[in-house]
Parts: structure tokens; C-alpha cells; sequence
């Protein structure tokens, strides 16, 4: 079976693997993207802690262990993180600064804002991740279907490892008096145990 594979690198990093198979007589080619997975939002009380795992896979092979996938943002008043395609959640996050410094830091316009555009713009709609972006007040979820979601519960989740991590969370907040920082390091652990797309290079920050 004739194999290539041509990797195409955008926005200063590699971002996709193309790759061209010859089979039953025809070439058949197909498309990787670099995905990060898994970022938990906690909160208890005024306190707010945001964690992501550090691995990054492109189908079934773990190319990065520590990758950061989470951001400050706005003058460090916000945090953000990102499951899905790295560079997409880049300039996902460009944008949404953007947003941010057009309606003077008010989090829930910016967002609504941003998911407007990621739905409707013909360029910004190819995008693939999910976005917990969160302040002081509120954590929200971002996707590229035009949803802007504030959950109702204390602790939110996305990526591969999302909801192992998210039921991880919410006992923990139940049933201990640990610190948001430390429910989300812990939380994000157990998920790291379940989901191999999830790795103990666990980044947690604290607003």
C-alpha cells in the first residue's frame, strides 16, 4: 500500500498532517489535526481555579506532553482554556481579546460576541475547539455552533477527559473542604487515570 504523509504548519506551528493512501487502486487522502484535550473549571465560594493536562495528540500518537492550554487574558482578569485544535483555540483566543478590549471588558458581550462571528464568518467557522473562558463572577462555554453556555453548577468540563474530571470535581466539592486549586489539580488526576487522551501534567491557575 503506497503511504505519504506531508505535514502543512500555519499560525507558527504544525497544525496538520496530511496524509495520502493508495488503496484498492485510488488515492484516498485524509486529514489530522493536533488536538489538546480536557480543561476543568472549579468554584467554591469567591474563589475560581481553572486546570488543563498538558497532552497534545495527533490521532493516536501523544506528540507533546506539556503543552499549555491555558491562558491569561484581559490584564489577567480572565482565564482561558481550550479543547480541540491548538491553533484554532489560538486564534480563537485573538479574537476574543478583541471582543474584549471592543466592549471594555465585559465578559458575557465579548463572548456572545465571539460566538456570533465563529458561527457566521466563513473563515472563523472552519475553527475545531471548545473554550471555558471565566472571570470572578462566571464561567462560560464557547462553541463554534454559536452557543455561549453558563452551567449551573460550581465545576465545568470539556475535552476528552471532561466528564470524568467534571463528576471528579463535583464530588470533591460535595464531600471535602478542599481549595478550588487543589479539587482541580485532583479532579483532573483521576481523570488522567480513565481518558488516554489526558496526561498528570496537570497547569492549574487560580483567580
Amino acid at each position: 500500500m503506497y503511504r505519504h504523509s506531508i505535514f502543512i504548519s500555519g499560525w507558527g506551528m504544525t497544525t496538520h498532517k496530511m496524509t495520502i493512501k493508495k488503496e484498492k487502486g485510488r488515492l484516498v487522502m485524509t486529514n489530522e489535526q493536533f488536538r489538546a484535550t480536557t480543561i476543568l473549571s472549579v468554584r467554591r465560594k469567591d474563589q475560581m481555579a481553572l486546570a488543563g493536562d498538558g497532552q497534545v495528540t495527533l490521532g493516536n500518537i501523544m506528540m507533546k506532553r506539556k503543552a499549555q492550554k491555558i491562558r491569561w487574558l484581559g490584564e489577567r482578569k480572565i482565564l482561558a482554556g481550550f479543547a480541540g485544535s491548538a491553533a484554532d483555540a489560538f486564534t480563537l483566543f485573538e479574537r476574543f481579546e478583541e471582543k474584549l478590549q471592543q466592549y471594555h471588558g465585559n465578559l458575557t458581550r465579548a463572548a456572545v460576541e465571539l460566538a456570533k462571528d465563529w458561527r457566521t464568518d466563513k473563515y472563523l467557522r472552519r475553527l475545531d475547539a471548545l473554550l471555558i473562558i471565566a472571570d470572578k463572577e462566571r464561567s462560560l462555554v464557547i462553541s463554534g455552533s454559536g452557543e455561549v453556555i453558563e452551567p449551573d453548577e460550581a465545576a465545568v468540563a470539556i475535552g476528552s477527559g471532561g466528564a470524568y474530571a467534571l463528576a471528579a470535581a463535583r464530588a470533591m466539592l460535595q464531600h471535602t473542604q478542599l481549595s478550588v486549586s487543589e479539587i482541580a489539580r485532583e479532579a483532573m488526576l483521576i481523570a488522567a487515570d480513565i481518558c488516554i487522551y489526558t496526561n498528570k501534567e496537570i497547569m492549574v491557575e487560580e483567580l
